[in-house]
């Protein structure tokens, strides 16, 4: 599929609390699967989106430092919880609380990832929405990306910290 630009319209876009977003990737993020939940709230068709990686979706208001939290999280076989902003394909956005883990072989290797996603909880989404706009802000200060990212990891961990809990015990405590 051919890159597109859309930019984010600012419009949100829902689903049902009954339905589940669905979708695996290989090990490298791109799309294995996607239920049909997902296609119709992204705004693709399943023939574009498998094989793309998951970052199709990617909302420009999502910290990458969360991103980097979930995949060294899952990298390490480990599963995760998290609120994540996604945009669909003409740029209205849509939150999810989304369960990520690992799909491991019969020896306990990795073949990829899984994830479900729920609608979530209006008041935990403003709450995420405040630490995410901070977190944004702090990646985008330094000249060098890597350095933003760090900073905000920094941020985020500081956070965390100061409230007494890890980073899933913060997202179900929301």
């Amino acid at each position: 599929m051919a890159k597109y630009a859309v930019s984010p319209t600012g419009r949100a876009v829902t689903f049902g609390r009954d339905e589940i977003i669905v979708s695996k990737t290989d090990l490298k993020g791109r799309l294995t699967y996607c239920n049909d939940v997902f296609r119709r709230i992204a705004g693709f068709t399943e023939r574009e989106l498998l094989g793309q990686p998951h970052s199709i979706i990617r909302h420009p208001d999502m910290p990458r430092c969360v991103f980097k939290l979930l995949w060294d999280t899952i990298a390490a076989k480990g599963e995760i919880f998290a609120y994540v902003k996604n945009m669909a394909r003409n740029g209205d956005h849509y939150w999810v609380l989304a369960h990520v883990t690992p799909s491991l072989d019969a020896g306990g290797n990795l073949l990829g990832y899984h994830s479900n996603r729920r609608l979530p909880d209006p008041a935990a989404v403003a709450a995420v929405e405040r630490l995410y706009a901070d977190l944004v802000a702090i990646e985008a200060r330094p000249d060098s990306r890597k350095d933003g990212m760090t900073a905000a990891s920094d941020h985020l961990a500081g956070v965390l910290q100061g409230k007494g809990v890890g980073y899933d015990q913060f997202v179900l405590s929301l």
